[in-house]
């Protein structure tokens, strides 16, 4: 929704999404995604995620920014420093600081603005789980990590208060599509 109003608006916009977004990235996502939640650990989770990303930004973000175009991706690097480490905190993984030195080693880029939709944790789920999807290894992983997530990512949010803006997520659709594109509308104003 937010690139096609931003088309109507006069923009060149590509909207990608990770993982995936280029042919070699989307050969992980399937790997990653799918399955049993125990298939992969932490740490090859975060090999597999830091390639992918890698892929996507050679032959997809990087030429796209390239030619001037905005680029609007529906995941990025902060999704691995949540899910790695959070996902397996209880079995005494933090990977924060691995996640973030690979992220500085190989990719060396975070985004301009990063929009969080913030919503309770069951209802996300629930709506998740609604998609009745093939990729959910992450939802099959329950509740409790959902709610772990929501928090890491608020932290988030307030460990880089530049780039996040949160918008409640609990609302309509339609309600919460027009304050992220009131959001991104503002911020590239005032980035020209």
């Amino acid at each position: 929704m937010l690139a096609e109003a931003l088309r109507r608006d006069g923009y060149d916009v590509l909207a990608t999404r990770e993982p995936g977004g280029s042919a070699g990235a989307e050969e992980i996502r399937a790997l990653v995604l799918e399955g049993d939640p125990d298939r992969w650990s932490a740490e090859t989770e975060t090999l597999l995620f830091t390639a992918a990303r890698r892929d996507h930004l050679e032959r997809t973000i990087e030429p796209a920014l390239a030619a001037g175009k905005i680029v609007i991706c529906d995941r990025f690097a902060d999704s691995t420093r949540m899910y790695q480490g959070l996902s397996r905190s209880d079995l005494g993984c933090d990977l924060r600081g691995i996640v973030d030195q690979l992220h500085a080693t190989m990719i060396k880029r975070e985004p301009d603005l990063t929009i969080l939709i913030d919503m309770d944790p069951d209802e996300g789920l629930k709506r998740a789980l609604q998609r009745q999807g093939h990729e959910e290894r992450f939802e099959d992983f329950g509740p409790d990590l959902q709610r772990r997530m929501r928090a890491g990512f608020l932290a988030l949010a307030d460990e880089f208060p530049d780039r996040f803006r949160v918008i409640d997520g609990g609302r309509a659709i339609d309600i919460v599509a027009a304050d992220v594109l009131d959001v991104v509308r503002h911020d590239l104003t005032t980035r020209a």
